[in-house]
């Protein structure tokens, strides 16, 4: 990884909402952002480009929901395909990264501090952060970071 710190939009790519989290590599933390409404899959492509104005991010990493044996499932390629989309629409690295389980995490810790209305307590974003943590935690010294991605 480079010395110069950077800075990363994860994406938690769902039908009606997608996590969202602002990560940094200086510290390795991200935080959570409100998520993104999404339309069966589809979002606001101008409040994505918001987003992207305000936080001013070095690259975008998604999570990818592989099936627990590594495989692609419908999930897997539509949030491929966003992942692309992201890359064509901005011109930005858009690096992709194995999700599993992050949301299954998420709920679980949730439930224990007693939340257990997922639609009025959105935990997507909280996965954005899991994800770009697991990312941030696998990352080899130099190696640069946009290189550090799982592409299906």
């Amino acid at each position: 990884m480079s010395a110069e710190p950077v800075r990363l939009l994860t994406f938690d790519y769902g039908l009606k909402r997608t996590g969202l989290a602002a990560g940094q590599t200086l510290t390795g933390t991200a935080s959570p952002l409100p998520p993104l409404v999404m339309n069966n899959g589809h979002p606001d492509w101008d409040e994505i480009s918001a987003l992207l104005a305000r936080w001013k991010p070095d690259g975008l990493l998604v999570g990818l929901p592989l099936n627990m044996d590594g495989t692609a499932s419908d999930m897997t390629r539509r949030a491929e395909k966003f992942r692309k989309r992201l890359h064509g629409r901005f011109g930005l690295p858009a690096l992709g990264w194995d999700e599993r389980l992050t949301s299954h995490e998420v709920k679980r810790t949730a439930r224990e501090s007693g939340i257990t209305d997922f639609g009025a307590h959105s935990v997507d974003s909280d996965a954005a952060v899991l994800i770009f943590q697991s990312w941030y935690e696998a990352l080899p010294p130099d190696t640069p970071w946009q290189s550090h991605s799982l592409v299906w």
